[in-house]
């Protein structure tokens, strides 16, 4: 029986192992093609991409309750998905500081003379074929939005390999503790060993 758990515990082990050595694998090439698809993208942060910077910007755009990056990616090129993120949101506020503080569902639908927007479509500038036009506000904030989700799907992805790489080396490790075990540990037949003989009986002396 012990034999047959010594068995089990060494095929534990190099399945351990070996899902140990795919998930690592995996996670790395994950990280890799996060990092060169960024690359591709030749994204690089903008002067203002500081905190000091965006403070500064983000007050004289009037904008408030608004929490403001931390981080600083200014001329800095995106190949991580960390740094990604950063990017992402400091565009987040350049497209705060275009619609005046205000969000897609916060902005009216149609553009008028005056800029303010209505919903009204009867209100709204109209185009040569006599279509309301669209809020051109609410276009930088859709297109702020794609590419900012874009950016974060990275950072996301990013995170993700980098746990299965984590979860990979636990796995290598347990798969070779389980062999150890197998090998050297408590899975191994103890000895037998052979019980103590009987003390002889004692001669009596009137025998």
């Amino acid at each position: 029986m012990r034999r047959w758990l010594q068995y089990g515990g060494f095929a534990a082990g190099i399945v351990l192992v070996v899902f140990g050595v795919v998930a690592i694998a995996m996670g790395v090439s994950g990280r890799s093609t996060v990092s060169d698809s960024l690359r591709s993208e030749q994204i690089v942060g903008t002067p203002d991409m500081t905190p000091a910077a965006i403070k500064a910007e983000a007050k004289a755009a009037g904008l408030k309750n608004v929490s403001l990056p931390t981080c600083n990616v200014a001329g800095k090129e995106i190949t991580s998905g960390s740094d990604a993120r950063c990017f992402a949101s400091y565009m987040r506020i350049h497209g705060l500081e275009a619609t005046g503080g205000l969000t897609y569902s916060q902005m009216p639908r149609y553009a008028t003379a005056d800029g303010k927007g209505t919903n009204v479509a009867e209100q709204a500038t109209k185009a040569p074929n006599g279509q309301p036009l669209d809020n051109a506000a609410r276009t930088v904030w859709i297109n702020e939005t794609a590419l900012s989700t874009a950016l974060n799907v990275s950072y996301m992805a990013s995170q993700l390999a980098l746990f299965g790489i984590v979860v990979g080396f636990a796995l290598l490790l347990s798969g070779i503790g389980f062999i150890i075990l197998a090998a050297f540990g408590t899975l191994r037949a103890e000895p037998s060993r052979k019980a103590p003989a009987p003390a002889p009986a004692p001669v009596s002396a009137h025998a």
